[in-house]
């Protein structure tokens, strides 16, 4: 016999060595202790898993890694289409054909790619801290869904000037849905406040002039803002931090006349404090004082036609900063973009993504067709 096979023989363990099992490796589950763990992983729901990971993500709120808004979303999504569609099933389960279930309802509510794309990001996410708790074995391959950036409706300087005269001259009347309700009826809207504020006007131009956000509307204070005067005049406005930007901007000079204006009338009524909000103050719920905000501003969408972009997109009070960065990549003399992504707090991939491939050459053909002057 070969002489290596036969020195194998003599390293093998004996089938009736008494110690064969106590030199095994422990860490080796029998077949009851596998069984067990197979039907503990069957116990875990998506839902189960979920309660999990928004504990963990509220953890990464408290430790200032994420803002509670993303918290938030995160929540709101699974909500809404997740956990309907999935919730139930056992979390070790979740394959291939249940995301693309997912993508084909989301698909089939009207959802864009980008939109889908996000709540496919939160499934993957939901999966994989499963397999870091254990409670899944193997994350399934997720199916790509390619997205199309589409820049929201940015207003022209035409449609900007319209949506700020027709501001103006609803101020003070109610709005239909006013009369359409019966005595004692409840709206989600609180009576007193379906009527056209004097402050939707300037909080329009407030909004094409500083670059800000529709989450910085709800979150600004006076003690926020600050009026430089000297070689150029400008706001100041430290705000509070929002989507991992905690830099200061800076607004155009239109800003500071209707800073001055929205200040002085909020004097008037007593509510012009440093930590007095800007825009509806007497709302504590800063989250019903933007959605009634946006609610006003879809009114004056409609009496104006403007409902939808050029391309079909539905707007709101987000195209307003679209509006801002768009005109200033357009009349902003030398502007460069990473300026104008630091001042709006995002980043010149966002701006090139969804605000300059709105623009076209023919709209700077005097820029285009410029030429340096002769050195002297």
């Amino acid at each position: 016999m070969d002489t290596n096979v036969i020195n194998l023989f003599r390293k093998a363990s004996a089938a009736n060595d008494s110690g064969f099992l106590a030199r095994a490796d422990p860490g080796t589950p029998t077949s009851t202790q596998q069984l067990t763990i197979e039907q503990k992983l069957l116990t875990v729901s998506v839902r189960d898993l979920s309660k999990k990971l928004m504990q963990a993500e509220a953890a990464r709120v408290q430790r200032k890694e994420i803002g509670r808004a993303t918290w938030q979303v995160m929540g709101n999504r699974l909500d809404a289409h997740i956990l309907p569609l999935l919730g139930g099933m056992p979390a070790q389960d979740v394959r291939a054909v249940d995301v693309q279930r997912l993508i084909d309802r989301l698909g089939d509510q009207g959802f864009t790619s980008t939109t889908i794309a996000q709540y496919l990001v939160l499934l993957r996410k939901l999966v994989m801290h499963g397999v870091q708790l254990g409670l899944i074995r193997d994350a399934p391959l997720f199916p790509k869904v390619k997205v199309r950036s589409q820049p929201r409706g940015s207003f022209a300087v035409a449609e900007y000037r319209a949506l700020v005269a027709k501001a103006r001259a609803l101020r003070g009347q109610a709005h239909p849905k006013f009369d359409e309700l019966a005595a004692g009826e409840r709206f989600w809207i609180a009576r007193e406040l379906l009527v056209m504020p004097e402050e939707l006007t300037w909080l329009i131009r407030w909004m094409v002039n500083t670059f800000v956000r529709p989450s910085d509307i709800k979150l600004m204070k006076h003690k926020h803002i600050e009026i430089v005067r000297g070689k150029h005049v400008y706001l100041r406005m430290n705000l509070p931090e929002t989507k991992r930007h905690s830099q200061a901007m800076v607004s155009l000079r239109p800003a500071v006349r209707v800073y001055e204006n929205l200040h002085a009338y909020r004097r008037s009524q007593g509510q012009g404090g440093a930590d007095d909000y800007l825009f509806m103050p007497q709302l504590k719920n800063r989250e019903h004082a933007l959605a009634v905000l946006n609610f006003l501003f879809q009114w004056v969408l409609k009496t104006t036609g403007l409902e939808k972009g050029p391309l079909g997109q539905t707007r709101t009070l987000y195209c307003l900063r679209h509006t801002a960065i768009t005109l200033r990549l357009l009349y902003g003399q030398g502007i460069d973009m990473l300026t104008l992504a630091r001042n709006a707090r995002t980043s010149v991939n966002m701006v090139e993504r969804f605000y300059a491939s709105a623009l076209s050459g023919e709209m700077n053909v005097g820029l285009l067709q410029s030429r340096r002057g002769r050195p002297t």
